[in-house]
């Protein structure tokens, strides 16, 4: 009785670890692989949105939808925030106001498009909803030997903290290796956020900062750059990187070889 117990629970353990064992090569291959494909959607709307307009714009979207569907505003109440990678980001592209969406955040937008009427309130201004340009594609994220172009318009890296870092370097080149490591944070970011695991070394190098000004958001003034890099990571055209991705800053572009 003895002996055949102890046979049992070896069975048991591992069996156990062999089930722990698959489980965890699930996750890590299946769950987050390294080679992702995404859908998005970008739709923009025939009316006219200032960039700092947009909050205002998320804001009456939400109303719109409600605000049950948490995908388009990342609250859980007016006091906790879920702290993920948005889905859905609000952005004024070429001056129209606009929708990005990723993975989950497609499958959701047609509960905007389902409302009996498109018709919203931004500030004091009505504006209807009629679809200006509608764009779907499927990517596979990857990281390549080779680097791409990019640029990043109103991208904002700071947080009081690392502000103050950025602040007290007197050199250039210390301060621009300082946003490199910044923007590669962004980008792991993004990749956490959409499910991508990604092994290799990221390479970010910032080509130029074409322009430093003052935003506001959430009420607070930030700084916010206008900048050229190039990285060895594919990147979707129009996700948001860094801070306020969800109100339409940070918007990256990628730029063609010539």
């Amino acid at each position: 009785m003895y002996v055949c117990g102890y046979k049992n629970l070896v069975h048991q353990k591992k069996h156990y670890f062999k089930n722990k064992i698959t489980a965890t090569f699930f996750k890590i291959f299946y769950i987050y692989p390294m080679n992702k494909k995404i859908k998005t959607l970008f739709v923009s709307f025939d009316a006219e949105l200032k960039p700092n307009q947009v909050s205002a714009f998320r804001g009456a979207v939400v109303e719109k939808v409600g605000r049950a569907h948490v995908m388009y505003h990342n609250h859980l109440s007016s006091e906790k925030v879920i702290y993920a990678y948005p889905l859905i980001q609000y952005k004024s592209v070429n001056g129209k106001p606009s929708i990005f969406c990723i993975g989950e955040g497609v499958d959701n937008i047609h509960l905007l498009f389902q409302q009996k009427d498109l018709n919203i309130q931004v500030n004091d201004e009505k504006m209807t909803l009629n679809i200006n340009k509608l764009d779907m594609h499927q990517f596979t994220l990857n990281v390549w030997k080779d680097v791409s172009g990019f640029s990043i318009w109103n991208w904002l890296p700071f947080n009081q903290e690392n502000f103050k870092t950025y602040k007290s370097f007197t050199s250039e080149t210390d301060k621009i290796a300082f946003l490199e490591k910044i923007l590669i944070g962004n980008i792991l970011s993004f990749a956490k956020g959409v499910d991508w695991r990604i092994e290799e070394q990221v390479v970010c190098n910032i080509k130029s900062i074409k322009s430093e000004k003052t935003v506001r958001y959430k009420g607070n003034p930030l700084m916010a750059l206008d900048i050229e890099f190039e990285s060895n990571v594919f990147l979707p055209h129009n996700i948001g990187l860094g801070k306020g991705v969800s109100h339409g800053f940070g918007i990256l572009r990628g730029i063609k070889k010539k």
